[in-house]
């Protein structure tokens, strides 16, 4: 029999959907499952969103350009102008989610071999992007003690060698839901130029930040627009998980001369969402204020729930909407089934993602969970009675 690639091999199993057969077979045995695994929003898709793409009379569905339509990159960079970040139509590459614009970035600027720094944990597909790019993830752990703030740049530096090609962060953070202050982004900036490293910035998050705090982009640091590359995406900002529309961007023209040929070389974004993105972004500002009122009290009924919860310990997030608890247990990866499989209270349960997933290092985060508080209020303070239970049971079987 043929043998199969080693790089498909160790390509990791995603944290968050593994446990989805169980949760299956959950469902068929008839019970309720509150989804605090998965970071698909229930809040309602831009109403001019998806009429776009009702009103569209195309008649041919046909290939658009490889870097995305022009008008909607001309309006992308509209867009970020009104939030600090000056780029042009042609500094931006759209992509099929913001997936590919990783991918896109890291084929562009490493080799197989070369490092990337990563501050642990990070969102759990960098492992896979990573893996099948043949890049070596150097994470750099930051602890639930400070609520996963960047850990001192001292740390980075003792981290670099001659193969670093670049620091990446994401901002705000999933999973932690920390949102880096001016200063650390600025140190990484700092450093970046120090070693003449990029520094990958992903962004996707930017529109939900919480207690009046800014978001602080990576593409605003004067003097980087040749180290700079900013991830994007439509999936979060306009809960459009299912459109599959990200983008890359960078004032690097080589950057994006050379993700050019990746982009050509997957022929382009699909046309029908790349409608339903650009009309979104006619969406009033009143939506992101009603959407960041909702998510501070989702989050404020979390983490004050998961507080109270005996030996819980939980990071209190300033932005995106995930928080990372660690539990008294010792292996959140068989509690996570063993909620699926063999618990129950009054005939529900709950669904999380262990942690370790989203960690590099082995065995760093065993004990740890990712929380997503994208469900309604109500359905949120079922979850955490739900899990009160379960913990309690969980310990003591």
């Amino acid at each position: 029999m043929p043998s199969i690639s080693q790089k498909g091999l160790s390509m990791p199993e995603s944290p968050i959907r593994k446990l989805v057969p169980f949760a299956e077979a959950a469902a068929k045995q008839g019970k309720k499952i509150y989804q605090l695994n998965i970071g698909q929003p229930d809040i309602k898709t831009p109403e001019v969103a998806m009429q776009a793409v009702r009103d569209n009379s195309i008649e041919v569905l046909s290939y658009s350009h490889s870097a995305g339509f022009a008008s909607y990159r001309e309006k992308l960079a509209k867009y970020y102008e009104r939030n600090d970040i000056h780029v042009t139509a042609e500094d931006i590459i759209v992509t099929t989610g913001g997936s590919e614009a990783l991918l896109f970035a890291m084929g562009t600027i490493t080799d197989p071999g070369d490092e990337v720094i990563i501050p642990e944990p990070f969102y759990a597909n960098y492992n896979g992007f990573a893996t099948s790019s043949g890049v070596t993830i150097v994470p750099i752990e930051s602890s639930i003690e400070n609520n996963f703030a960047l850990p001192p740049i001292s740390e980075f530096e003792k981290l670099i060698t001659e193969k670093t090609k670049a620091i990446l962060l994401c901002n705000p953070g999933n999973p932690t839901g920390y949102l880096y202050t001016k200063e650390e982004v600025q140190q990484i900036a700092d450093l970046a130029l120090k070693h003449d490293l990029f520094v990958v910035a992903d962004e996707v998050y930017r529109e939900f930040t919480y207690d009046g705090v800014k978001h602080n982009s990576i593409m605003s640091i004067p003097g980087l627009a040749n180290n700079a590359i900013m991830v994007d995406s439509v999936s979060k900002r306009f809960s459009m998980c299912g459109a599959r529309i990200g983008c890359l961007v960078s004032k690097n023209k080589e950057v994006i001369t050379t993700a050019m040929k990746f982009a050509q070389a997957r022929l382009s974004p699909p046309t029908l969402a790349q409608i339903a993105s650009e009309a979104a972004l006619d969406t009033p500002l009143e939506y992101f204020e009603e959407v960041n009122e909702e998510y501070t009290l989702r989050r404020n009924i979390l983490v004050e729930g998961l507080e109270k919860i005996e030996g819980v310990k939980v990071a209190k997030p300033k932005g995106a909407f995930y928080c990372i608890a660690e539990l008294p247990i010792e292996s959140a990866d068989d509690f996570a089934q063993w909620l699926l499989e063999d618990f129950e209270f009054e005939g529900e349960t709950v669904m999380v993602a262990p942690a370790a997933g989203f960690y590099s290092t082995p065995n760093t985060g065993l004990n740890q969970v990712r929380i997503a508080y994208v469900l309604k209020r109500e359905n949120l303070e079922r979850a955490l009675k739900i899990l009160e239970v379960a913990i309690k049971q969980y310990s003591s079987k």
